[in-house]
Formats: structure tokens, C-alpha cells, sequence
């Protein structure tokens, strides 16, 4: 049961709800004591049913949603009483009055709902019926046989494969694939499906070497790090913690990425659990709880930020307070700065020829020294705190967001960085509404920024913030940039494959596919000609076609 309906509709249903109820008790002839009446029993018909509603209803939209869909019905309920019961006496009137508000508190008890879509729009299903999670543990053993790996020939690094994938974005968190060169004509050489499994819930992407692939996932009351076998999807080794991490709006599992790093694999939970493991067969080398190293809450919608790894540093991001650790022995390095909120990942850039770790948060963007986590430069802008920077090749930085936050901003900036004899200065150049990135990460590419505004396909002009053009809808996804070939490789909210032209003059479609089923919210990643899809229901790899006469 998905509605069509999303923020907007809900937002406009409660708003017609509430004005119902101002008609009701203000202009309405019904008699005042009935009046009254009706609103006391609506307090307590809403308390009563606080009280036995899913707990996704209860805490869906941060603790809204049983008010949100229950004030437009309980209205309806008053309208319809009012038209039903002009000609009944006043004791029949009363308890139809009672019926006809218990009534319109029912169809919130019997359902559930399986999160939000970019949109807003909740995810019904009926309260009885088993998740994909439940699903899923139904058919996996009670006690699985531990699974360890032996390095054969079929785990090796395989020579199609191209480079590795380290982590979240691709080696430089920028969300481009370079050297590959795919056959963009779909009609002809569509996209050949691999494989392709259940997994559990989590908004993970992947990390790949060689014939493996690293990825996170909820699995009932244990969150796993998993590793599998990028040619044929078959389970490798399975790494668990005793943590679960839910919330209304994006349902469980973990949220980061894992990052690959000679030969370790490095993994941050829903919870704050980050783990070093050796990538061959999942033991672990040492382990930490970040929020208890940070004195952080497990913020609403869960640690999120992918490890970032540089020199002999490993460091997360734990609600915008950045955590650093001895990457060989996990001991603390350094904290900081304690501002601020958030759940993107810590960026390594080197700005004005001085290497610097970048965070967005919800205090603005801000970057501090490897070495010691002491601050450099901060740029004061309230916002969601949920996507990446960007950088422009001549040193300057893009921060973005769309979430609309009483009081943030919205939009793309681009802001100047530079290192004087007075220390850094930051001064902004421009900022545009044209491109408004909520929780769906840009590209840059040859003077330009692609992305999502709202939920729609956007390019702005790096020189002034221009909008170029607006393109189609595909609902919250994300992007990919195949730079070599000016290529945007689109994966939507719908879980479908669309190619597009990463060039300013216009928007065009090159071609479409659907890939998965369900919401998707995950990043894609492409290993050479394989790419590799994932939601919080399934992954699965596919072979592109290469493009004709290239070896690459």
C-alpha cells in the first residue's frame, strides 16, 4: 500500500483538517456543549490511540505522523456526523458522535508504515503483514556456520574488474568513475542482470576489491558488515555486532559505507560502532564505540558518516563531531571541533596547497588539520548537514542543501578559500536556488554541478550558479559521473537506471532500465563494466556493454 500522495498532499490533508476543525468550534451551528464535546473526545480518542498504534506510526515523522493523518480523518468524521445526524435526537446524535470518532481513529491501528520517500509520502503497509527484514531471517538459518575465506582463484582480484572502489563515492568521494567507457545505447546492449540476492535493510553503498565486495546491513538484532563475491553475489564472510538501529523515516540498519584500505576494512555503524577488520575474512583488529568517545547521542537518524582514511589516520564523523583514531591500533587521536550536527562524511581536500579533512554540518561547513583536529576555517551556514562538499578544480568549495529547515538555507554556494599571512579567509562568490541538494550528493564536471533539486535532474554554471537546465524526474536518487564519456549514469528512488548527458546545453536522456524494485536511496557504484546496485531490500550486479573499440 504505497499512496501517490506525497509531502505536499499530506501537508495540504492536514491543513484542510485544521481549518475543518476551526469551522467546527467557531462557525459551525452545532450546539456548543456537542462543540466542546467533540474536542474532549477527539484529546482523548488521540491519547487512547497513541497507545496502541505501531510504533512506526507513533515515532514516524519525528513523532508527528499519528497527528498528521489523524487530524484530516477525525475532521472528515465530524463533517460526516454533522451531515448524518441533523434530523436524530440527542441521544442517538452523541453516541454516533462517539462511534464516528473511534471510527476514524481505526485505520491508523491496523497498518503500519515502512518510512517515508523523499517526497514525504509514508509507506503503508498492513500492521499484520512481515517485513522484507522478517522475511528475510525466515529463511536464513538460527545459527549460520561461520564462514571464513580461502583466497582461491575466484577471489582474487579479476582482471575485468578495472580499479578497486575503496569506500563511499569512489577514491576521491566525488561520486566519479574515470577510464571506462560504456556503450550508452541501452536499446541494443542493455544492461545484463549477474546476479542478484536479498539483503538486509541499510542505506550502505558498497566498497569493492578485486572479487569482493563490502557492504552493511541489519539482520534482526545484529547489524553486519558482509562481504561477498562480486561475480556471482555468493556470501563470503559475514562480520556481526549485537546492535540494532531503527527509526520511523528510514526504517533500520546502518547507514555509512565501508572504506577499504590495505587490506583492512573499516566500517562505522548505526549506533556509533566503528570496527577495523581484516578484509580476507572479517576479524576484527580493534574496535571502538564512538559515541562514547565522543560523549555523542546516537543522533535521530543514525550515525551515518563513511570512514575516511588518510596517512595512518581513520576518521568518522559523529553527528558533526569529528573523532580521529591510530588506524593500526584504534587509540584516539584527536576530537573536534564540538559544533554543530549532521550526517555527512569527513572529506580529505588540499585547499591553497594545505591537505585539510572537510565537513558539512549543520552548522556550516568547516575543516581542520589532519594532525591535530584544530580547526582552519569555518563558513557559517545553518543547514541539513547531510551531503557532500564538492571541489572545483581551481580550489574553491561547493556546500549545498534543500531540506527547507526553519531558519537553514537552501540551495548551492560556492565559497573561496585562501591561506594569507593574516590565516585562512573565506569569502562566498555566489549561491543559487537553481540546484537545492537534499540527502542526494552532485558531481562536478568541465565548469558545471549536476545533481538532484528536489527530485528533479538539475545543472547550475559553476561561474555564477546559473541554472542550465532542468531535467527529468526521478525521484530522490543518486548520480554517478562517467567523466571520461560526459556521462551521468542516474540510479532513481524507484530503483531504475537512466543515462544522461553531462553536458550544459540541455538535458538529454540517453536511455533507461529498471535495475531494482522498491526505494532506493543507496549510492551505485561501478568496478570497471560491473555495476553494482543496492537498496534496503536487494542488490545486484550488472555488466554494462563497453563501448566499441575501447579496450579500456
Amino acid at each position: 500500500m504505497y499512496p501517490a500522495a506525497g509531502g505536499f498532499g499530506v501537508l495540504g490533508g492536514l491543513l484542510a483538517g485544521l481549518l475543518i476543525l476551526v469551522w467546527w468550534l467557531f462557525f459551525s451551528r452545532i450546539r456548543w456543549p456537542e462543540r466542546l464535546g467533540a474536542l474532549v473526545l477527539i484529546v482523548f480518542a488521540l491519547g487512547a490511540t497513541s497507545r496502541i498504534v505501531h510504533k512506526s506510526i507513533a515515532g514516524g515523522m519525528m513523532g508527528l505522523m499519528l497527528f498528521v493523518y489523524a487530524i484530516p480523518l477525525l475532521s472528515l468524521a465530524l463533517v460526516g456526523w454533522a451531515v448524518a445526524s441533523g434530523r436524530l435526537s440527542h441521544s442517538p446524535r452523541r453516541t454516533l458522535l462517539i462511534a464516528a470518532i473511534v471510527l476514524a481513529c481505526v485505520p491508523l491501528t491496523v497498518v503500519r508504515t515502512d518510512g517515508i520517500t523523499g517526497d514525504g509520502a509514508s509507506q503503508f503497509a498492513w500492521r499484520w503483514s512481515p517485513t522484507h527484514e522478517q522475511q528475510l531471517l525466515a529463511q536464513t538459518p538460527a545459527k549460520p556456520a561461520p564462514q571464513k575465506t580461502v583466497l582461491t582463484s575466484s577471489t582474487r582480484p579479476a582482471p575485468n574488474l578495472g580499479a578497486q572502489w575503496p569506500g563511499f563515492r569512489g577514491p576521491d568521494r566525488d561520486g566519479v568513475a574515470r577510464g571506462i567507457h560504456i556503450n550508452t545505447n541501452w536499446s541494443v546492449s542493455p544492461p545484463v542482470l549477474l546476479w542478484s540476492r536479498p539483503v538486509g535493510p541499510g542505506w550502505s553503498s558498497f566498497a569493492v576489491q578485486g572479487d569482493l565486495l563490502f557492504t552493511q546491513e541489519q539482520r534482526g538484532d545484529e547489524e553486519l558488515v558482509a562481504c561477498y563475491q562480486v561475480t556471482t553475489g555468493e556470501p563470503v564472510w559475514k562480520h556481526r555486532d549485537l546492535t540494532r538501529f531503527w527509526e520511523s523515516n528510514a526504517g533500520a540498519g546502518p547507514r555509512a559505507t565501508p572504506t577499504l584500505h590495505l587490506g583492512r576494512l573499516y566500517t562505522f555503524g548505526g549506533t556509533g560502532i566503528l570496527n577495523a577488520l581484516d578484509a580476507r575474512d572479517g576479524t576484527v583488529l580493534w574496535t571502538r564505540n564512538v559515541a562514547s568517545d565522543a560523549g555523542r547521542k546516537i543522533p535521530g537518524w543514525g550515525f551515518a558518516a563513511s570512514p575516511l582514511v588518510f596517512n595512518d589516520t581513520v576518521v568518522v564523523a559523529a553527528a558533526g563531531w569529528l573523532e580521529a583514531y591510530v588506524l593500526e591500533t584504534g587509540d584516539p587521536r584527536w576530537s573536534g571541533p564540538a559544533n554543530g550536527w549532521g550526517y555527512s562524511s569527513p572529506h580529505l581536500a588540499k585547499i591553497d596547497g594545505v591537505e585539510q579533512v572537510l565537513l558539512l554540518n549543520g552548522a556550516g561547513a568547516i575543516s581542520v588539520s589532519p594532525a591535530d583536529g584544530q580547526v582552519l576555517w569555518e563558513y557559517a551556514w545553518p543547514s541539513d548537514g547531510i551531503i557532500q562538499p564538492a571541489l572545483i578544480p581551481d580550489g574553491d568549495v561547493l556546500v549545498g542543501s534543500g531540506s527547507g529547515m526553519p531558519g537553514s538555507g537552501t540551495g548551492t554556494r560556492r565559497i573561496t578559500v585562501a591561506h594569507g599571512t593574516n590565516g585562512w579567509a573565506v569569502t562566498e562568490r555566489w549561491k543559487s536556488v537553481g540546484l537545492k541538494p537534499y540527502y542526494n550528493d552532485f558531481v562536478v564536471h568541465k565548469g558545471f554541478a549536476f545533481g538532484f533539486d528536489g527530485s528533479f535532474l538539475s545543472c547550475i554554471d559553476l561561474q555564477d550558479g546559473r541554472r542550465k537546465w532542468k531535467g527529468a524526474r526521478y525521484g530522490h536518487g543518486q548520480i554517478l559521473l562517467l567523466s571520461d564519456q560526459d556521462i551521468l549514469l542516474v540510479l532513481s528512488e524507484e530503483g531504475e537506471l537512466a543515462l544522461v548527458e553531462a553536458k550544459p546545453e540541455n538535458f538529454t536522456e540517453l536511455a533507461r532500465f529498471p535495475a531494482l524494485k522498491g526505494k532506493t536511496w543507496n549510492h551505485p557504484v561501478l568496478a570497471g563494466d560491473l555495476l553494482l546496485v543496492r537498496n534496503s531490500q536487494e542488490m545486484a550486479a550488472f555488466r554494462l556493454a563497453r563501448q566499441a573499440n575501447s579496450s579500456r
